[in-house]
């Protein structure tokens, strides 16, 4: 009885989070001589998850912490030309090319005119309206919706904007915590994709045992299950 599908974006519908690992990794090395590359690592993941409810998601977001967290581990001592080199590695991530997962627009042109199509995503408004016009999967969406947060109530004001019951909704996505345990929360329906990795502030330790809940392998597995 579904009649809206709703899936995230990033790791959902196309690569992120590698490219962004990929920035840690320079950005690690970049401050080696201060600190071990695994220490700026997680000297960057406090300052992320600390600036979550001043900046959001996003590569912008990204790049401010960048830029925080090293002024902390050089005690403001880091070089002009560091802080340009960060600016740049951010402006890379911006401009990095759109890369769809395997099946992804096969997937949606068999569910579009089948069902309401949504697209459900979290981050920077920008970033994410240019991600998916590069990605030119926009126009199989009948609703776009750009969420500061994915929580029950977000998700629970996005199911009343579409006018349906939660039991009508299912989405799709690669985070547990961010996708798929709001959504079961409130009666819905949840299908997890893992992608190879993941950001450590998404991660979560749990069994799901629920009729609502299935894992698949790829997104071409979404289609036999509807």
């Amino acid at each position: 009885m579904l009649k809206v599908i709703a899936f995230d974006a990033d790791d959902t519908l196309w690569h992120n989070e590698s490219y962004f690992q990929e920035t840690e990794k320079k950005f690690s090395i970049l401050l080696e001589n201060y600190l071990p590359q695994h220490t700026v690592t997680r000297e960057l993941l406090q300052t992320e998850i600390k600036n979550i409810e001043l900046y959001g998601y996003g590569i912008k977001a990204f790049m401010l912490s960048m830029i925080e967290t090293a002024i902390r581990i050089t005690d403001k001592s880091i070089p002009n030309e560091a802080i340009e080199k960060i600016i740049e590695y951010g402006q890379e991530l911006l401009n990095k090319p759109i890369d769809l997962m395997d099946g992804v627009e096969d997937v949606l042109q068999q569910l579009k005119g089948k069902y309401r199509l949504v697209m459900a995503t979290k981050g920077d408004l920008l970033d994410q309206e240019r991600k998916l016009k590069k990605s030119g999967l926009d126009h199989y969406f009948h609703h776009i919706e750009i969420m500061s947060e994915k929580k029950e109530d977000d998700f629970r004001k996005l199911i009343k904007h579409l006018d349906i019951p939660p039991e009508d909704f299912a989405m799709i996505g690669n985070s547990l915590k961010s996708d798929i345990l709001p959504v079961l929360n409130l009666g819905g329906y949840g299908f997890h994709i893992p992608y190879h990795v993941t950001w450590a502030h998404e991660r979560v330790e749990t069994q799901i045992e629920n009729e609502r809940f299935k894992v698949l392998n790829s997104i071409h597995e979404l289609l036999s299950h509807l």
